[in-house]
């Protein structure tokens, strides 16, 4: 069984920054991609960002682009995502996810292509 752990949110400026964790446990990390994801109250989930299994490549959502960066350390078997810049519309609960196939070629944005998630840390920003 996989667990994933996030931490790091908070209440913030807007204009201001903060940096996500998200710990894994339970299976061999540094094989498969992950990915953030966030939901507001009365939204849908979305994609944030995504990094690959080797950290060679990552994605992101037009929103967050320039703002967020995604990063991995296998080591540690932890993913971050640092979050500057942060606007009022980036409040929302933020999720790590775990690809559900082993060194998946191409990064999804696809919420159903991950299998395994944490319980969210909450990002406020006020204005």
């Amino acid at each position: 069984q996989v667990q994933l752990v996030e931490s790091g949110g908070g209440l913030v400026q807007a204009g201001g920054s903060l940096r996500l964790s998200c710990a894994a446990s339970g299976r061999t990390f540094s094989s498969y991609n992950m990915g953030w994801f966030r939901q507001a109250p009365g939204k849908e989930r979305e994609f944030v960002a995504a990094i690959s299994w080797s950290a060679g490549s990552t994605k992101y959502e037009d929103s967050v682009k320039g703002r967020f960066s995604i990063s991995r350390d296998n080591a540690k078997n932890t993913v971050y995502q640092q979050m500057n810049s942060l606007k009022p519309e980036d409040t929302a609960a933020y999720y790590c996810a775990a690809d559900r196939w082993m060194r998946r070629l191409a990064l999804s944005g696809m919420g159903a292509q991950y299998n395994y998630w944490g319980q969210g840390t909450q990002v406020t920003v006020s204005s």
